[in-house]
């Protein structure tokens, strides 16, 4: 049988696919963007047939509606990264979190985590028979290769990446062919906190670092005073519009990366139309699965590193909380810590946590201890750099002392005075600011 036969002879319906889920299996659906939205859907119109189907998967796109109290004895949710959608489900009980660095995904669902059913979304075929998971590689790409059954979404909007992204029609159990636009994402509207965090990093930034960076306003408010750099590189879990914009200018062209010379290596994509028409069938993009993208030991052999990631709080001693306030989860540690330490084995390398000083001008998110209860995502023996819009502390190698005054010095001048008094009180100091 050639592959087109064999291709047609798995087209189904998606009420037909979805008959194979059955009560009590684990279905895991592919990550952010490449979320199957139509197959999803339509799991959640036919919940009747199920009882405590378990869900997993990191950031959601669609609304998860799988996780509203009325579904909660057809479905579970296990998030392994909390969401817009999720988040209230996870604090209030109707479902679960899985705490994971994004790099052990694959093997956790390879071994402490096996899946039975996996829920994908993919280009067309080509000509050979192959299609491409497009935007989603990282943990997607192992779970077609390890669910006991995959079902695909044919979708002529994803594009057709290079890399480990190419899967083959032999490896798909069902494909039900439904066209919708891929999930975009809103450019992030930058002010001027914003526009001085991004200055500040930019200036421990060189001509030649390969970058790391995550999404929203402060990453690309640091791309936008990179112009006058040269010969910049990308190995990122995932990059946006403002990646694209610098290669367009010539400023990130890749030639001076210790692997993978000449090609950006990611994992996942997030961004606009315009980003996903630049990927399809890009040679230059290389997506490769999570545990390759994201594991220090990989990442530690790309001299020049700088990884840029965010954070929720961060204390005097240099403790980073980035995934909860107080108990409640609101996200995860993603790749933060993943990036942190292969920057940290790097040759040259540099890792920056990079947030504005305040929420709202309201709370000060340098404090003297985390919020009780807080989940400390990045340890202080792992801390390099902070930066925010009032400049940049260094306390890679600092005694608890030394942070503790770098830190007040980056802080919002309308706390300081309460920071001050408590590190004179520890430290038996006369520390002014």
């Amino acid at each position: 049988m050639n592959w087109i036969d064999e291709y047609n002879k798995k087209i189904v319906t998606a009420e037909e696919a979805l008959k194979h889920i059955k009560s009590n299996d684990r279905v895991i659906f592919a990550h952010a963007c490449g979320e199957p939205g139509y197959l999803v859907d339509k799991l959640v119109e036919v919940k009747e047939n199920f009882r405590d189907v378990e869900i997993v998967h990191m950031v959601p796109m669609g609304p998860a509606e799988y996780c509203n109290e009325e579904n909660k004895k057809y479905f579970t949710h296990n998030a392994l990264f909390a969401g817009g959608a999720t988040k209230e489900a996870i604090k209030n009980g109707r479902a679960d979190f899985t705490p994971v660095f994004f790099h052990e995904v694959p093997k956790m669902i390879r071994t402490t985590m096996p899946i039975n059913v996996a829920l994908v979304q993919v280009s067309k075929p080509d000509e050979h028979g192959y299609v491409s998971l497009g935007v989603s590689v990282d943990y997607t790409k192992a779970a077609v290769e390890v669910a006991n059954i995959t079902i695909a979404q044919v979708n002529k909007y994803m594009p057709r990446t290079h890399g480990e992204s190419f899967v083959h029609i032999s490896e798909i159990d069902y494909f039900v062919e439904h066209d919708e636009p891929i999930h975009t994402l809103k450019s992030p509207k930058i002010g001027e906190i914003e526009k001085e965090i991004g200055r500040y990093c930019a200036s421990l930034i060189n001509d030649g670092d390969t970058l790391q960076l995550g999404i929203g306003a402060i990453p690309d408010a640091v791309l936008s005073f990179l112009t006058d750099k040269k010969d910049l590189g990308i190995h990122s879990e995932m990059f946006s519009d403002g990646v694209v914009n610098l290669v367009e200018k010539g400023v990130i062209n890749n030639s001076k990366k210790t692997t993978n010379k000449d090609k950006m290596v990611v994992t996942f994509l997030m961004g606009s139309e315009k980003l996903y028409e630049y990927v399809n069938d890009n040679p230059s993009i290389k997506m490769m699965p999570v545990d390759y993208v994201n594991n220090p030991v990989e990442i530690m052999k790309e001299d020049n590193i700088v990884c840029i990631n965010s954070c929720i709080q961060i204390d005097l001693m240099g403790q980073v909380c980035s995934e909860s306030i107080g108990a409640t989860q609101i996200s995860g540690v993603g790749g933060q810590v993943d990036f942190i330490r292969g920057a940290a084995m790097a040759k040259n390398g540099r890792s920056i946590i990079a947030m504005p000083s305040t929420v709202k001008s309201k709370i000060s998110k340098i404090v003297t201890k985390l919020d009780d209860y807080s989940v400390v995502t990045t340890s202080r023996n792992d801390i390099d750099y902070v930066v925010t819009e009032y400049g940049v502390a260094s306390l890679k190698g600092k005694t608890l002392r030394e942070r503790s005054k770098a830190l007040i010095k980056i802080a919002h001048p309308d706390f300081r005075e309460e920071l001050i008094k408590y590190h004179n009180e520890k430290f038996a100091d006369n520390f002014k600011g």
